[in-house]
């Protein structure tokens, strides 16, 4: 019988390999609403497009783009808005719709 610790381990990263994944992926994240979920999202993003090559499009340094979205990161709006831009994404606004 296989063990959980014998399964490999599921990382978005590995299926964002087009601009409109991370979009969606992204989106996703910002519907949701919570801070921890988008700075995940972030991360998986940066990672998927490699941390080195997003800080240095975004004006950043890697030990820091890696401290702001890291487990315990809590990234300024304006870095998020730097990131945003580096990986080729936008942010955007829309109504909420009533229920």
């Amino acid at each position: 019988m296989t063990s959980i610790k014998d399964l490999p381990r599921f990382d978005a990263a590995d299926y964002l390999d087009s601009p409109d994944a991370r979009a969606d992926y992204m989106a996703a994240a910002l519907e949701e609403g919570d801070a921890a979920e988008i700075r995940r999202a972030l991360n998986s993003v940066a990672r998927s497009l490699g941390m080195a090559a997003v800080a240095q499009e975004a004006g950043l340094g890697r030990e820091s783009l890696y401290k702001a979205l890291g487990e315990s990161g809590n990234p300024e709006f304006a870095t998020v808005l730097k990131l945003m831009k580096a990986m080729g994404l936008k942010l955007s606004a829309l109504p909420i719709e009533a229920e």
